[in-house]
């Protein structure tokens, strides 16, 4: 094994601890995933990311094949969809989040853009979210679903399910999943109540200082 590799395997599972200690997932919910020279490397099937073991998260080569480890998650074609799609994915982060679930339940929403541009972190780091229909857990459907919206965005949520965000580092992915899950915090918290949402005049300029994708 590569030092790459084995960096990238403890630093996977370093963000799946924190992610879990801080309450962004709970039980066996959520998966994880970084991209390889030679593969993937993604969290095991009904593994709990606050106790990954590096030596034994599931790495799978580019032609879908089990190289080493344990068995991966069932959501493997779905981050794989992102991977062949998104040219600048290098990880994706999916999690059960409680308010980007929530949200994702909500009768009325835009599908094209699920969350209002609150504040310019959520711009910046995530950008337009749109809704993915439903379909169950490991449903190899969700692939051709996801495949459609990854060139242009970098999350999306699935209804009914949670957010799936990816990012040119596994710490980009989840630094993004946790802009998500705040802003979905503030989207539920503000409900009925009058916003000043941003400008379109303030996001053409977080377009041009950051390359805001909005």
């Amino acid at each position: 094994m590569s030092p790459a590799e084995q960096r990238a395997r403890e630093r996977l599972c370093e963000i799946g601890r924190s992610l879990y200690a801080r309450g962004l997932t709970a039980g066996s919910s959520g998966n994880l995933s970084v991209q390889l020279d030679d593969g993937w490397l993604f969290t095991p099937t009904n593994a709990c990311l606050g106790e990954l073991d590096p030596a034994r998260l599931s790495k799978v080569g580019f032609d879908g094949r089990l190289l080493c480890g344990d068995a991966p998650t069932k959501e493997l074609p779905l981050h794989t969809a992102v991977y062949q799609r998104r040219g600048a994915a290098r990880a994706i982060v999916h999690l059960h989040s409680h308010y980007a679930v929530a949200v994702s339940v909500l009768e009325g929403i835009d599908p094209r853009s699920v969350l209002p541009a609150l504040t310019a972190y959520y711009v910046m780091k995530v950008g337009r979210l749109p809704l993915v229909p439903y379909f169950r857990p490991g449903d190899p459907r969700v692939a051709d679903a996801i495949r459609e919206l990854a060139g242009e965005h970098a999350a999306v949520l699935l209804a009914n399910h949670g957010p799936v965000v990816s990012g040119d580092s596994i710490e980009a992915a989840a630094y993004a999943m946790e802009e998500l899950e705040a802003t979905a915090r503030l989207f539920l918290q503000l409900d009925g109540k009058r916003v000043r949402l941003l400008t379109e005049e303030q996001i053409d300029e977080l377009r041009r200082e950051f390359g805001a994708r909005w």
